[in-house]
C-alpha cells in the first residue's frame, strides 16, 4: 500500500496558493527565511518523522508509560525520538534566533509540524507543551525567569508542562484549592494536588517545569484570586545547573483511551512542607497570563485534530484505490473483475466528507497561524490589531471545529476500511483514540461554544464578530466575480445572513429570557459559525483553484485533477453540509429549550 503520510501537494498549495507564505520573508523578523527555507524546514521534519517517529507509532501506542511508585519510565525510543526533534531545529520552530529557535513565521511552522504531528502526535506533545510553557514565561515573566528557565526549555534540556486541574475542580478554576504563601526570600510554598497533567513526569530531560495555578493565602475567591507560579520538578542553583529535589510527587497515571506516549499524570505539590514557586508576573493575574498558553494551546489542539484527520483521510484514500471488492450496481456479469472500493459511491462519500472536512480544517488552521503572524510581525500597527482581533475571535471555532469534525473524519476512515480498520492492524482506529481527547481538554466543546455565544461575539462592542463577517462578505463579493462561483457565492452570504439573524435573536433574547435557557443550545450555535467560517474557507481554496484552471489550460493532468478535486469538495461542503445551519438557527432563534427543560429526575 502506497505509504503516503500526508498530501504534500495540498500543504504547498495551501502555504504558497492560499496565504502567500512568500510575502512573509518581507517582513524584518523573517528576512533571512525565503520559500527554500521552508522548504528545507519541511523536508527535514519529513525525514524525522520517517525515520524516527512512524517506526515507533504502533509500539508507542501498544506499551503505555509505567508508574514504579516514584517515577514514570517510557520505552527507549520515546527519548531518542524527541531528542532527534530537539536536535533538528524543530522543537522551537518559531522561537528567536538567539535562543536557539528557527524564527520560522507561525504559518509555515504549523505546516512543518504537520508531518511529525501524523506520525507521533502524542510523542510531539512533550515538545509542544515546553514551547508553549516557555512562550508564556518569555511573554510575561522576568529577565532573570526567562534565563533561569526559557533558555534551558529552547535548548531541550527542561521541559514545561501546566497544571491547571485539581481533582475537586476540573473545568471550574473558580473552586480551585491549591495553595501559595510567601516566603521571606520573595518565593512562595505550593501545597496541593493537580491531575491530568500532561508530560508530568519523565526522564526525557534533566528538568520538568511546571506552571502551577494556585491561590496565594489571602486572596479572594474565584478566579480573580488565581496566581500563576514556576515550580520546577528539581531545583535549579544559581550557576544554573540542576540540583535538589523540589517538593513535587508523582502520585500515579492515568490511562488514556489514546496518545499514550505522554504521560497523563497526578502530582502533589507540598507533602513535606510546600514546594517551591515563584511567582510569574503580578499577583492574582494567574488566569489571564495562563491564557497565553492556554489560547496557544487551543490553536494547537485544532491543527493536531486536522492533522489525525488529514493521517487519517491519506490512509483510507490509499486503501481504497488499492482494496478490489465488489461490482457496480449497473454491472451484472458475476464474472466480472471486482472494482477497487474507491468505484463504490458510498465510499466516494465517505472519502468526500473526510476530504471536506480535514482540508477544511487545515485551511482554518493555517489562517489562524497566518493571523498570529499578522498579529506580530504585520507592518502597520492597524494591521496588527486586525490580526489579532479576528484571531482572538475565532480562537473557539480553530479549536472545537476540526476537533468534532476531525473525529468524525477518524470515524469514516475507518469505515471505509471496514472490519479491517477496526483492527490494530491499520493505523485508523489508532487516529480515532488519539483525536478523541481534543473535543475536551483546554476547554471543552461546551466551554467553547459559550465562550464564544457569551463572551467573544459581543465582545469590544462586537468587534470581532463584525471583522469575522465582514472578511466572509468580502471573500463573497470577490468569488461572485467568478460565474463557476456564483453558486457558492450566494450559498455563503445567504449562510452569513442566517448566522447574523440568530445572533442577534440568542442575545437579544437574553435580556428577557433565563440565559440558561437562551444559551442551552450554545453548542449548536458553534456548530452553525463553524460550518459557515468552513464553508468561507472553501470557498477561498475554490477561488484559488477556479483560477489556476483558467490561467493554465495546458498544466499537467495532475495540476488539473488536484485543483479539480478541491473544486468538488468545494461543492459537496455547501451542498451536503452547509444546509445543516437551517436547521440548528431554527432551533436556536426559537429558543427551543428542550435541553434546559429536561429535570434530572427524568433521566
Amino acid at each position: 500500500m502506497a505509504a503516503s503520510i500526508l498530501n504534500e501537494r495540498d500543504l504547498h498549495f495551501m502555504l504558497y496558493e492560499l496565504f502567500d507564505a512568500q510575502e512573509l520573508s518581507s517582513r524584518e523578523r523573517f528576512s533571512d527565511h525565503n520559500q527554500e527555507t521552508f522548504e528545507a524546514a519541511m523536508q527535514t521534519a519529513k525525514s524525522v518523522a520517517e525515520r524516527y517517529l512512524l517506526p515507533i507509532r504502533q509500539k508507542t501506542d501498544l506499551q503505555k508509560p509505567e508508574f514504579d511508585g516514584k517515577k514514570a519510565h517510557l520505552i527507549p525510543e520515546i527519548k531518542t525520538a524527541v531528542q532527534a526533534v530537539i536536535d533538528s531545529g524543530l522543537a522551537a520552530a518559531t522561537a528567536d534566533f538567539e535562543h536557539g529557535g528557527m524564527q520560522l513565521p507561525s504559518l509555515v511552522a504549523c505546516a512543518v509540524s504537520a508531518h511529525l504531528t501524523a506520525s507521533g502526535m502524542s510523542v510531539m506533545g512533550y515538545t509542544t507543551l515546553t514551547n508553549a510553557n516557555a512562550n508564556l514565561i518569555q511573554a510575561h515573566g522576568t529577565a532573570e525567569q526567562i534565563q533561569k528557565w526559557v533558555t534551558p526549555m529552547r535548548e531541550g534540556r527542561f521541559t514545561g508542562t501546566m497544571a491547571m486541574t485539581e481533582p475537586g475542580a476540573g473545568s471550574g478554576l473558580a473552586d480551585l484549592i491549591t495553595k501559595a504563601v510567601k516566603q521571606p526570600d520573595g518565593s512562595y510554598r505550593i501545597t496541593g494536588s493537580k491531575i491530568y497533567i500532561s508530560g508530568g513526569d519523565h526522564d526525557l530531560s534533566d528538568n520538568i517545569v511546571h506552571l502551577v495555578l494556585a491561590r496565594i493565602q489571602g486572596a479572594a475567591k474565584g478566579i480573580k484570586g488565581i496566581s500563576l507560579f514556576i515550580v520546577p520538578k528539581l531545583m535549579v542553583n544559581d550557576d544554573g545547573r540542576v540540583g535538589e529535589p523540589n517538593d513535587v510527587a508523582l502520585t500515579g497515571l492515568f490511562h488514556k483511551m489514546g496518545g499514550h506516549a505522554i504521560t497523563s499524570t497526578a502530582l502533589t505539590f507540598g507533602e513535606k512542607g510546600g514546594a517551591v514557586g515563584y511567582l510569574v508576573g503580578e499577583e492574582n493575574m494567574g488566569l489571564t497570563y495562563m491564557f497565553h498558553m492556554m489560547n496557544e494551546a487551543r490553536l494547537f489542539v485544532g491543527m493536531g485534530a486536522t492533522v489525525m484527520a488529514l493521517a487519517g483521510y491519506q490512509y483510507s484514500l490509499n486503501y481504497a484505490k488499492e482494496r478490489p471488492q465488489g461490482r457496480l450496481l449497473s454491472e451484472k456479469n458475476p464474472e466480472s473483475a471486482p472494482v477497487n472500493i474507491i468505484e463504490h459511491s458510498d465510499v466516494k462519500r465517505m472519502l468526500l466528507a473526510q476530504k471536506a472536512y480535514a482540508e477544511g480544517s487545515l485551511a482554518l488552521c493555517l489562517f489562524g497561524a497566518r493571523l498570529h503572524d499578522d498579529e506580530k510581525t504585520a507592518p502597520t500597527a492597524e494591521e496588527r490589531k486586525a490580526g489579532h482581533t479576528l484571531l482572538d475571535f475565532l480562537t473557539p471555532i480553530i479549536k472545537t471545529w476540526p476537533s468534532e469534525y476531525g473525529l468524525k473524519a477518524n470515524h469514516y476512515a475507518i469505515q471505509v476500511l471496514g472490519g479491517a480498520g477496526y483492527t490494530n492492524e491499520h493505523p485508523v482506529e489508532m487516529f480515532y483514540r488519539e483525536n478523541r481527547l481534543n473535543p475536551i481538554h483546554e476547554g471543552t466543546t461546551g466551554i467553547q461554544s459559550m465562550d464564544l455565544l457569551g463572551r467573544k461575539v459581543p465582545m469590544n462592542d462586537f468587534a470581532g464578530y463584525k471583522a469575522c463577517l465582514g472578511a466572509m462578505q468580502r471573500t463573497v463579493s470577490q468569488a461572485v466575480k467568478q460565474p463557476a462561483l456564483s453558486e457558492f457565492a450566494t450559498a455563503l452570504g445567504e449562510a452569513i445572513s442566517t448566522l447574523d439573524s440568530t445572533t442577534k435573536k440568542v442575545l437579544t433574547a437574553t435580556r428577557s429570557t433565563n440565559i440558561d435557557a437562551a444559551f442551552s443550545n450554545s453548542v449548536k450555535y458553534l456548530d452553525m459559525f463553524g460550518h459557515v467560517v468552513i464553508a468561507w474557507m472553501w470557498l477561498k481554496q475554490g477561488m484559488v483553484a477556479n483560477q489556476a484552471i483558467t490561467d493554465k489550460p495546458n498544466q499537467s493532468d495532475s495540476e488539473q485533477n488536484f485543483y479539480r478535486g478541491k473544486l468538488h469538495t468545494m461543492q459537496f461542503f455547501f451542498r451536503s453540509e452547509l444546509p445543516e445551519i437551517k436547521h440548528w438557527a431554527a432551533l436556536i432563534s426559537q429558543l427551543d429549550t428542550t435541553n434546559a427543560d429536561m429535570q434530572s429526575e427524568w433521566f
